[in-house]
C-alpha cells in the first residue's frame, strides 16, 4: 500500500513539474490555483521544502482560482526579485498552504547567529533594515519567520534559543516599522528541521516566508 500510494505521489509530482518546468511563477501559480487546490499545494511544497519546509499560510477552505493564482503568482514573482537584491538573501519559491506560490527568505550571512546566541550583528541588521522597506511595501503579505539551531546541547534548550532567535528577527523588523499584523507565525523549530546538507554555523538561521494574506486572495479573486 505505500509503495502504491508513493508511486501515486511520483506520478502526479512528475506530470505536475513536467508540465510547469518552463513556467515563470505567474504561469504556476495560475496552474496551481486552477485546479490543485490546497492538498496539492502542500504536497509541492513538502517536495520543493525536501520535506523539511514549514507549513505556511491558512488554508481558506476553498480552491483559489486560476485568475487570482496567476495575479498572486506574479506577485511572488517581483517580491523574489527584490529581495534577491538584498546582500547575502537567498531566495526559493515555495507553495503555502493553499497551493499559492510564495517566497522564502535566508541570508548567507545576514541572519545567522554566534553560538548558543539570538543577538542580531550590525550585518544582520542592515540586511533585516532593507528587507523591512520590501515587507512594509505591501501590507497584504502574510509574514512567517522560523528560527533554527545546531545541534549541539539538550533538546529543550535548541528550542529555546530556536525561538529566541524567531522573535529576535520578528522584534527587528517590527523596529523598522513592519506591522505586527502581518506575523502569522513567529517560532522556534530547535533542530528539528535541521539541515544535514548545511554546516552547524549555517543551521544557525532564521527563515522568512512571504505569502497571500486572506486580503490578497480577496483583492486577487476581485481581479486587482
Amino acid at each position: 500500500m505505500k509503495k502504491i500510494k508513493f508511486m501515486a505521489l511520483f506520478m502526479s509530482a512528475a506530470l505536475l513539474f513536467g508540465s510547469c518546468a518552463s513556467m515563470n511563477n505567474t504561469a504556476k501559480g495560475g496552474a496551481v490555483g486552477a485546479g490543485s487546490g490546497a492538498v496539492l499545494g502542500a504536497i509541492i511544497g513538502g517536495i520543493a521544502g525536501k520535506g523539511k519546509g514549514a507549513a505556511i499560510g491558512a488554508a481558506i477552505g476553498t480552491a483559489v482560482g486560476g485568475g487570482a493564482g496567476a495575479l498572486i503568482g506574479r506577485k511572488m514573482d517581483k517580491k523574489a526579485e527584490a529581495a534577491a537584491k538584498i546582500e547575502g538573501a537567498q531566495v526559493e519559491q515555495v507553495t503555502d498552504s493553499n497551493g499559492l506560490k510564495a517566497v522564502k527568505v535566508t541570508f548567507n550571512s545576514g541572519i545567522l547567529f554566534p553560538f548558543n546566541s539570538a543577538n542580531l550583528s550590525s550585518h544582520s541588521k542592515t540586511s533585516l533594515a532593507e528587507f523591512a522597506n520590501l515587507l512594509k511595501s505591501d501590507p497584504t503579505i502574510d509574514i512567517a519567520v522560523i528560527g533554527h539551531t545546531d545541534k549541539v546541547g539538550t533538546y529543550e534548550a535548541n528550542q529555546k534559543v530556536s525561538t529566541n532567535r524567531a522573535f529576535a528577527v520578528q522584534q527587528y523588523l517590527q523596529r523598522c516599522g513592519v506591522s505586527p499584523t502581518q506575523f502569522k507565525e513567529v517560532k522556534g523549530v530547535g533542530y528539528a528541521q535541521y539541515d544535514e546538507s548545511q554546516t552547524a554555523e549555517q543551521n544557525r538561521r532564521v527563515e522568512v516566508y512571504m505569502y497571500a494574506s486572506e486580503e490578497m486572495i480577496k483583492n486577487a479573486e476581485a481581479g486587482r
